[in-house]
């Protein structure tokens, strides 16, 4: 019986572990004048559509992407560092700002569904991968704006390293 419950003590605190790792993820930044983008070099104030920041672990400063697109194509490069912490990207559900929705609201994109090949275009007037918290209000804007509901996982790597109209 005291086996039984140590081995309870220690499936518990390995869960407190888990927890404890989650709650130590930066906080999303709010978008300056010096935010710049990885990709383009561009200060994000001059593009349109939803926002991305990475932070990747033991670096409280944000990588900078004018588009979620070009966010999670740097997840996706095989190039890129991944060591990432955390991919924030601006919550479609919870702003009316496509044109500047410089500060957010913002929502981690592994808790998020993305609307791709919709008639909406991001920074550069590139297709994009429009995140919302609320599977309901992206239900919503496939309505208006076409495209297909994906979870991060399933956003197509053509998708988002090609042109954009593959949407396989």
């Amino acid at each position: 019986m005291l086996r039984a419950l140590a081995a309870m003590l220690v499936l518990l605190l390995a869960g407190c572990h888990d927890d404890s790792r989650s709650a130590q993820l930066p906080s999303p930044q709010a978008i300056t004048s010096s935010a710049v983008a990885q990709f383009c070099g561009m200060n994000l104030t001059e593009h349109e559509g939803p926002k991305g920041q990475i932070f990747l672990r033991g670096d409280s400063k944000p990588i900078w992407f004018a588009s979620v697109r070009d966010a999670v194509a740097y997840a996706m490069l095989p190039e890129m560092p991944k060591n990432i912490a955390v991919i924030y990207v601006t919550d479609m559900a919870r702003t009316t700002e496509w044109d500047h929705p410089l500060n957010g609201p913002w929502v981690n994109a592994s808790k998020a569904v993305f609307i791709i090949g919709s008639k909406r275009r991001g920074g550069m007037g590139a297709a994009e991968a429009v995140p919302f918290s609320d599977p309901a209000v992206a239900q919503n804007f496939v309505k208006t704006y076409g495209g297909r509901i994906v979870d991060f996982a399933h956003i197509p790597q053509s998708y988002v390293l090609g042109s954009g109209g593959d949407q396989s």
